[in-house]
């Protein structure tokens, strides 16, 4: 085998290493659109209500995970090694199918207001969210009411609407209650672009 054979099957190769699992979006890409968090920082960010007697206390946090999905096609290898074919992402197929994820953790306070609390028993909580598009639409909803959950806890909630790329801004709007305490609300807007990975795909595979 010559030289420039033995190099076009090793670019052949090193290229199909590059190649993402079935489904999944290339790295890059997939780390820039990860999870957004409200409230926003760190994981142990959190937003917090008392109860009107001030002895029960809700805390809560949302991340919604856009969850990127497309379809793969097959592609010739490098010049030089054409036979080496391989699976790679289809920008034409792309869409999203998301998340939504929910924390809590609820404390009761003793005797003393706001003061000496613990995390204990086992609490009715209740999630939900709602995504909306600009025109205030309806696109996707999730709840989930939880019974007998510990008083700190998280619950991921798959969506069931594939939403398209490039369709605008969206809202989500979210909740947690502990059922006889109080709710948390909050909202975060997310941007349906698909831009970077598409620019992501052309970057691992040397365009599409």
């Amino acid at each position: 085998m010559n030289r420039t054979r033995t190099a076009a099957l090793a670019l052949a190769a090193a290229v199909a290493a590059l190649v993402p699992a079935l489904g999944q979006a290339p790295a890059g890409a997939a780390e820039a659109a990860k999870y957004l968090q409200d409230p926003a920082g760190d994981g142990k960010k959190m937003k917090s209500m008392w109860t009107k007697d001030d002895m029960h206390k809700v805390e809560g946090q949302f991340r919604f995970y856009p969850g990127v999905q497309y379809k793969t096609v097959t592609r010739p290898g490098p010049d030089g090694a054409r036979e080496w074919e391989r699976q790679v992402g289809d920008p034409k197929t792309l869409a999203w199918l998301p998340s939504y994820e929910f924390a809590w953790a609820v404390s009761d306070s003793a005797l003393v207001k706001r003061a000496v609390t613990t995390k204990e028993g086992k609490h009715p909580i209740v999630v939900h969210a709602v995504l909306r598009d600009a025109k205030r639409a309806k696109a996707g909803e999730v709840t989930r009411e939880l019974k007998d959950r510990p008083a700190t806890g998280k619950e991921k909630v798959a969506g069931d609407r594939r939403i398209a790329c490039d369709t605008g801004v969206y809202t989500v709007e979210w909740s947690v209650t502990r059922t006889g305490y109080g709710t948390l609300t909050g909202t975060l807007n997310w941007d349906s672009s698909c831009e970077q990975y598409r620019t992501a795909f052309a970057a691992n595979h040397g365009g599409i």
